[in-house]
């Protein structure tokens, strides 16, 4: 069995009064694409901070390749990258200028540095954009450079902060390609998001935080077959409520919800077929307008779990999750 090479064992993390991190506990193996999800305040960008050298827990462990994220940072460093939640470029240099500065930084050769540069420019599509101020980039272009810039040294793991924060549609699909492709080269990714479209499309682990702790994990599909399917049933007549939910009620074996006088939702089996659900209806003598088996989606389960939307408005950020 491949061990994994982002570990978090027991991790707490207080803030004065605040507890960002309540006993995380995480493994995430080489290659995946692992996001964690969590209202604000629930310790993500914490996590990463620990995972990422920038902040030390108060209790717990964490490695990175089998390196102590504390006893052993500077190695830590030398094998991750880290792009977080807004764009670190000098808006007065060009992109290969900032990309040449960063490579130094990284303690890369002059000549490294522009082959380098060059390359990862071509790569991510902004060789034709490389020679204007960064400044004159928009939002997509500037988060790009970014993710460019945090991958100079080939980084083992890449930890990404809400790398898509604010950008419009077609930035954020300009962002995800650019993680396909990372993960497709078998770079570990690990992204901190409220998207619950972007966990969805890009994860192969969904890890689902709350309070500093891990309340539910798996893959999008894992996570959204547990919460189950479910039947809605819109009706022609709202006199026909009764005898729909009774039939429903037979052949799902629970009460079904009534969001309306024409409209009914209930858990379903995962041995209901519709076709029999339309033909136990009909044969009570209930017409249907509309009728279907509805798989769960992802907002939901975040629902289901946390009690609350993914992007509620929120302002606990005194954990620290913003800086």
């Amino acid at each position: 069995m491949t061990e994994p090479i982002v570990v978090a064992e027991g991790l707490h993390k207080r803030f004065g009064d605040v507890h960002a991190l309540r006993g995380l506990d995480l493994a995430v193996p080489p290659g995946a694409v692992c996001a964690l999800l969590g209202p604000n305040g629930a310790g993500k960008t914490t996590a990463v901070r620990i995972l990422a050298t920038l902040a030390r827990p108060d209790a717990g462990h964490a490695r990175i390749a089998g390196h102590d994220v504390v006893r052993e940072a500077d190695r830590v460093r030398a094998l991750i990258g880290l792009a977080g939640q807004y764009a670190a470029v000098d808006e007065r240099l060009t992109g290969r200028e900032n990309l040449r500065m960063f490579g130094r930084l990284h303690h890369l050769s002059r000549a490294r540095a522009r082959r380098r540069a060059d390359e990862l420019l071509e790569r991510f599509g902004l060789a034709d954009a490389a020679d204007r101020v960064a400044g004159a980039y928009s939002g997509g272009m500037r988060r790009r450079l970014d993710l460019i810039a945090s991958l100079l040294v080939a980084p083992k793991v890449l930890f990404l902060d809400e790398p898509t924060t604010g950008l419009d549609p077609r930035s954020r699909g300009e962002i995800w390609d650019a993680v396909r492709t990372l993960a497709s080269d078998g770079t570990t990714v690990l992204l901190t998001t409220q998207y619950l479209e972007e966990a969805d499309r890009l994860a192969d682990d969904v890890v689902v935080i709350d309070h500093g702790r891990v309340i539910g994990q798996g893959t999008p599909d894992e996570l959204k077959a547990a919460l189950g399917s479910r039947i809605d049933v819109l009706l022609e007549d709202a006199g026909a409520l009764p005898a729909a939910s009774a039939v429903l009620a037979r052949m799902t074996g629970a009460d079904p919800d009534a969001p309306d006088h024409r409209r009914l939702t209930a858990p379903a089996p995962v041995d209901l077929r519709l076709a029999d659900a339309v033909r136990e209806l009909d044969r009570a003598g209930v017409a249907i307008a509309d009728i279907a088996l509805r798989r769960p989606s992802l907002d939901e389960v975040f629902l289901h779990l946390t009690g609350r939307p993914a992007r509620e408005p929120d302002a606990a950020a005194a954990e620290g999750e913003a800086a």
